[in-house]
């Protein structure tokens, strides 16, 4: 069953340089999540951050924190992000040689456990894997860097893990990331998405426009 709109800012999209402040004020303007990518420059064409500020961002927020490795190996990473305040913890079946053991790892630690489906990664990646997770990401953009423009071609997928987790019966989230605005926002919950990754649409403005940028994408969605 699709649940209630969630709204994840990504702080991608924040001022590294306030970046504290720039998670309480997403926080106090209504972030349901704060999702925090994690690039290495092996996986991923950039490089962002580590264990070290996802602690030190910790006490900025109560909020979940959505922390999606984009890490490879990332099994060695796993107790660093757990221990550093991670809530959920997203892993993409690329990114270590036994999937199904990493995600039982982020189970062992206590946290929850997500799926990222990159643009050219089929949904099938999600067999035998769909009972274990709390969470599957669906990419609609390659991941790396932000402001990039939605593929639409993943609306197909969103819907096909839409029929999966229905057909489960489980309460799972499924999430987008990736050219969220106010226009691909409804489309994304129209194909069944319920947890928005915004990076830009939630930043822009600044802080004092931060709230009404929420508020927007969840009526909108």
């Amino acid at each position: 069953m699709q649940q209630t709109v969630r709204i994840a800012p990504s702080i991608l999209s924040a001022d590294f340089a306030r970046l504290g402040e720039e998670v309480a004020a997403v926080d106090a303007a209504g972030a349901d999540y704060i999702h925090i990518d994690v690039m290495d420059g092996h996986f991923v064409p950039n490089i962002t951050i580590g264990p070290d500020v996802v602690k030190a961002l910790r006490p900025h927020s109560g909020k979940i924190f959505d922390v999606h490795l984009m890490i490879s190996p990332v099994d060695a990473y796993l107790a660093a992000f757990a221990d550093a305040g991670a809530d959920i913890i997203s892993v993409h079946p690329e990114s270590g040689p036994h999937i199904h053991r990493t995600i039982q790892e982020i189970k062992r630690l206590g946290k929850k456990a997500g799926l990222v489906l990159n643009p050219g990664t089929p949904v099938e990646a999600v067999d035998y894997l769909l009972p274990d997770l709390d969470l599957v990401l669906v990419m609609s953009v390659n991941p790396g860097f932000g402001g990039q423009k939605f593929i639409h071609g993943q609306l197909e997928k969103i819907r096909a893990l839409r029929a999966r987790i229905d057909a489960l019966g489980k309460v799972i989230d499924l999430e987008v990331d990736g050219g969220i605005n106010f226009d691909t926002a409804k489309l994304a919950m129209a194909a069944g998405a319920d947890v928005l990754v915004a990076g830009t649409a939630t930043f822009s403005g600044g802080p004092a426009a931060y709230a009404e940028n929420i508020r927007r994408l969840r009526q909108t969605a």
